[in-house]
């Protein structure tokens, strides 16, 4: 037989048997050894069984009576029933592990004994529509994230609490001690009072910090609408995930003990955020249809995010009453680009100064 022959021949065997080429490569060669091929006694070892039916049986009537208790609690049930109730049912039961015990209740025989058996249900969160926001060009529509600046001795650091616009990229940074809602409400408070439109959307992923009852309240009654990202959507919450480098670029990676947040928070709210937001230039996208009709992303515009949110028609009807587009624009021409940065710059280094200082003494 020619070899293009017996690769036909293998592909049929391997389609037929459902074997895999692995499989049939050895059976081939058995029987090119032995000349025929015989079924090949169990070389795993065979254990003994220990438990019988009975006993799973007696284990699920147990369950049933006590509305199915942890292992340990079972367990110990079954040690009392044999040694101090001098039950003989439960000789074996009294001296089996709780590992095994779990295992026992997996079994058929237990099931269809069981009134208590269910499978374990996923938690459910009623908190936020799980959807990605469609702001339509609209301003107001917050991404959020939280950045943590490290542990060091199982002491925790400081927390970076990252809001940004999903239109203008307008990005608010906040630094707080921790992200429980002792810290979280104020730090949320003043993310609003930040930002210059009237906020309609808050965007977070699935971590308990933005998914509470507290900042459930806070949202409802400012009549702000919450949604989170939705299972296997990555991307759904992208825009503030890749903001977040901004705040590795400036603060790096180093541990700073949590009682330095309202000293750095000064410092994001004086220099940081009026810099990014009047200052730093960012890109913003356009769809562009491919020949083969796939959307691609082409960054050709890059404007600041003020320059961003005066260029929105009609953004006067999205502004907070007390802001308007005159008053955006003093602020960004009141200093240049250059000396704004300049001045972040300087006062970030006078910020880690003051915290190596306070650190060594």
């Amino acid at each position: 037989m020619r070899k293009k022959e017996k690769s036909l021949v293998k592909k049929y065997l391997i389609t037929m048997t459902g074997y895999s080429e692995t499989q049939i490569d050895r059976l081939i060669r058995r029987k090119k050894t032995k000349g025929i091929i015989t079924k090949q006694k169990r070389t795993q070892p065979e254990f003994e069984r220990v438990y019988t039916p009975e006993d799973v049986a007696l284990l699920a009537e147990v369950d049933n009576a006590e509305n199915r208790r942890t292992g340990a609690a079972v367990k110990k049930t079954c040690r009392d029933m044999y040694y101090i109730y001098k039950d003989v049912r439960f000789e074996r039961l009294a001296k089996i592990s709780v590992s095994h015990l779990y295992n026992l209740r997996g079994t058929r025989v237990y099931e269809s004994r069981s009134l208590t058996y269910e499978k374990t249900n996923p938690t459910k969160v009623a908190i936020g529509i799980r959807a990605k926001p469609k702001p339509e060009g609209i301003p107001g529509f917050l991404r959020v994230d939280s950045v943590h600046q490290g542990d060091s001795d199982k002491e925790k650091g400081v927390y970076y609490l990252n809001r940004v616009d999903e239109v203008a990229q307008w990005e608010m940074v906040v630094c707080v001690e921790g992200i429980s809602e002792q810290f979280l409400t104020p730090a949320l408070n003043e993310v609003l009072a930040q930002h210059p439109c009237v906020v309609k959307n808050f965007h977070s992923d699935n971590g308990s910090e933005y998914l509470n009852y507290v900042v459930a309240e806070l949202l409802q009654k400012l009549f702000i609408g919450q949604t989170k990202s939705r299972s296997r959507r990555t991307n759904d919450n992208a825009l503030v995930e890749g903001k977040n480098n901004i705040i590795r670029r400036h603060m790096g990676y180093m541990h700073i003990p949590r009682k330095y947040a309202p000293l750095i928070n000064i410092w994001c709210r004086d220099y940081l955020n009026p810099y990014l937001n009047f200052h730093r230039q960012c890109a913003f996208a356009d769809d562009v249809v491919a020949a083969k009709g796939k959307i691609k992303k082409v960054y050709k515009d890059y404007l600041t995010p003020c320059e961003k949110l005066r260029s929105i028609p009609e953004i006067g009807n999205y502004l907070k009453p007390e802001i308007t587009p005159e008053s955006l624009r003093a602020t960004m021409m009141a200093k240049t680009h250059l000396a704004a940065a300049q001045e972040m710059q300087a006062a970030k280094k006078t910020l880690f100064d003051t915290i190596r200082q306070k650190m060594l003494h």
